[in-house]
Formats: C-alpha cells, sequence, structure tokens
C-alpha cells in the first residue's frame, strides 16, 4: 500500500486555540451552563488594563489575541476565566499578586504598552490613558484582616502609595481616600498581611484589595474614607 506523499497541512487556529479546542471548549460551556453550574457572570466585575474602562466596547472589539498579555512588562495582564463569565471569557484583566500598574512610566514613558500592541483598539491608546485621568479601581481595606488594624505597626500600603490615597489616622490607622486612588495595585502588591501576620480563619486575601470601580459609586468615592469592617459585607 502506497504511503500518502501529501503533507497534513496544520490545524488553524483561532485566536491560539485550534477548531477542535474551540469545539470542546464550547461544548463544555454549554454543558456547565445547562447543568447550571455555570452563570453569565457579569465581565465588567474585573478590573481592566488601561484604556479597556469602556467594558462595552472592549467586549466588542476584544479577539483575545493575548497580545497585551504578552507585552506587560510587569506581567501582571491575564486572560479572565471561564468562571468570570462567558461573555469576557479571555478578556484581559489585572492580577496584581506580585506586581503594580504604573502605565509603563518606567518601560515606555508612560504609555501602556498593552494599548500600544492591541490590534483593535479594544484597548484604547487614543484616550491618551495616564495615571492622572485613569481610574482602573478602588483600593479597600478589610479592616478585621489589616495588620495595622490589628495594633502590629504596619503601613507597607502607605509608603507604597505614590499617589497620597493612603493616610494614617490619630491611631495610625491606614484609611484610603478613594477619590484620589486610580487603582494601580502598589498597596495590593505590598500588603503582608497573609505572611506576617497569623492568618485569622476566615483569610482569604491580602487586607487591601483592589476592587473594580464598577462596584462603587463614582459620585460618592470620597466616602471610602471609612474601610469596610467586614469581608462578608462587600
Amino acid at each position: 500500500m502506497e504511503e500518502s506523499t501529501k503533507k497534513r497541512e496544520p490545524d488553524r487556529t483561532y485566536a491560539g486555540m485550534t477548531r477542535r479546542t474551540l469545539c470542546i471548549g464550547a461544548g463544555g460551556a454549554a454543558l456547565a451552563l445547562g447543568l447550571g453550574t455555570l452563570k453569565l457572570v457579569d465581565s465588567a466585575a474585573v478590573i481592566r488594563p488601561p484604556g479597556a474602562q469602556n467594558e462595552d466596547h472592549l467586549l466588542a472589539n476584544c479577539i483575545r489575541c493575548e497580545k497585551c498579555v504578552e507585552a506587560c512588562p510587569r506581567h501582571i495582564i491575564v486572560p479572565t476565566h471561564l468562571e468570570d463569565g462567558i461573555v469576557g471569557m479571555r478578556t484581559p484583566t489585572l492580577d496584581f499578586s506580585a506586581n503594580w500598574c504604573d502605565w509603563c512610566t518606567e518601560e515606555n514613558n508612560g504609555v501602556p504598552l498593552c494599548s500600544q500592541v492591541c490590534p483593535t483598539q479594544a484597548i484604547d491608546k487614543t484616550l491618551g490613558s495616564t495615571p492622572d485621568n485613569t481610574v482602573i479601581g478602588v483600593a479597600e481595606i478589610n479592616t478585621d484582616w489589616c495588620l495595622a488594624w490589628r495594633f502590629k505597626g504596619c503601613r507597607f500600603c502607605l509608603d507604597a502609595c505614590e499617589y497620597d490615597a493612603i493616610e494614617l489616622d490619630e491611631n495610625d490607622m491606614p484609611h484610603i481616600h478613594g477619590d484620589r486612588c486610580n487603582g494601580c495595585g502598589a498597596c495590593y502588591t505590598a500588603c503582608v498581611s497573609l505572611k506576617e501576620g497569623s492568618i485569622l480563619a476566615d483569610m482569604t486575601d491580602r487586607a487591601i484589595v483592589i476592587k473594580p470601580i464598577s462596584e462603587f459609586d463614582p459620585d460618592n468615592l470620597a466616602a471610602l474614607n471609612t474601610p469596610v469592617a467586614d469581608s462578608t459585607s462587600r
């Protein structure tokens, strides 16, 4: 039996996935929806890179190419997962676990590289996003978990903030000025509550977190000067 001399063409990929993988993923998602184990989570509940704050624009234009993920010099842009919602799955979000966003000030003279490489302007470079004109999130303190609020003398978040969005009261307890915070994530990255303090039974994250701007009333951000006391109320 003669061997075929025709070369096998490589599988065409769709945003980095083969057609077979894409179909399997879509089928699995449909099954999960049918079983009620997956819900259409609002994709606005994640923190977007600078220039991608218009959620409708992002979702309409993002092709899930992940060029922004590759370009980020601090490696904080990651694709969202299925549990973040099917509509926004594999669109860019920010993870401040190891670093924070400075709008590429050190790396690219203040021009976010993610917006430069985006082929569809889903991350819109025409907006000229800077730390002064863009709010990507808002910091929030959980006073039950915060070392300073537990009289441990911690001030790492204060020292990390470059925008005077955190200040200490007369008892050296940190407070957030929401109207000054742009959500850069420096305070979250600097927070040592998970490493230096004894882990509390219900502690699942650092004591200061960056929450999506959509979860706050933009006309009342100054009220965030008083931090929440109980994570279950958020």
